[in-house]
């Protein structure tokens, strides 16, 4: 398994690239604008196959690139294989949780400084699902507040959370915005509390974090039932 990441845009969001070593499969988590030139270097320097582009959840600041990312790859199918036809069929796909699809397809622009091009997903990521590439497999946690379909993604043999803007460094995601709630974040902040102190949180913003750096505050608000002020 390898892990690869970089924080690009305007307010530095954390693009994560998570590959199975011995089959070359691999996914990208929260494509945002830009990160297709980091992203399709990265995939040919290392003979990567993108299968699959998953979005934590709609806002602009994790989409923007999903459509270049997806026409890049079927572009790259077409190349290696010219005479193949069907380079759609061997494009990357785009996940989303149901909830959040709309925000992909009619996305909402909100404080962004670009266009953000619509995108459509064709894989539903439903609590309790699995993506499963090469060796790896992810189980899919609906954790709302942040939006109605936000998500994270638990390796648990890793021992790796990719947790969208659910949970950061000390905080968690804004419930302000469109589709935020306060009552559900918390119900979700309290369900993460159950994961063991060893698990690597990779934020959609900031600094990487563990589950037992968050234990007080996680406790807290679970205990509590309200967000800390």
């Amino acid at each position: 398994m390898e892990l690869l990441s970089r924080t690009v845009g305007p307010i530095g969001t954390n693009v994560y690239v998570l590959a199975d070593s011995a089959t070359g499969e691999a996914i990208a988590v929260d494509t945002a604008t830009p990160c297709l030139v980091w992203l399709s270097n990265l995939l040919v320097v290392r003979g990567w196959r993108l299968k699959l582009i998953v979005s934590t959840h709609g806002h602009w600041d994790h989409i923007g690139d999903n459509a270049a990312v997806v026409a890049w790859t079927r572009a790259q199918a077409q190349h290696l294989t010219p005479h193949a036809g069907g380079a759609e069929g061997r494009e990357a796909q785009i996940a989303v949780h149901p909830l959040d699809r709309e925000r992909l397809v009619h996305p909402e622009p909100l404080f962004a400084p670009f266009e953000i091009p619509p995108s459509i997903p064709a894989v539903d990521l439903a609590e309790g699902g699995r993506i499963r590439f090469g060796e790896i497999e992810l189980q899919v946690l609906h954790t709302p507040g942040h939006t109605e379909g936000s998500v994270c993604l638990l390796e648990p043999e890793a021992g790796l959370l990719f947790a969208g803007d659910t949970l950061f460094a000390d905080g968690w995601g804004r419930t302000d915005l469109p589709g935020g709630s306060e009552e559900q974040i918390v119900a979700s902040l309290g369900r993460l509390a159950g994961l063991p102190d060893e698990v690597r949180v990779l934020p959609g913003h900031g600094a990487t974090t563990t589950i037992g750096r968050e234990r007080p505050l996680l406790d807290q608000v679970k205990a509590s039932g309200h967000l800390r002020y």
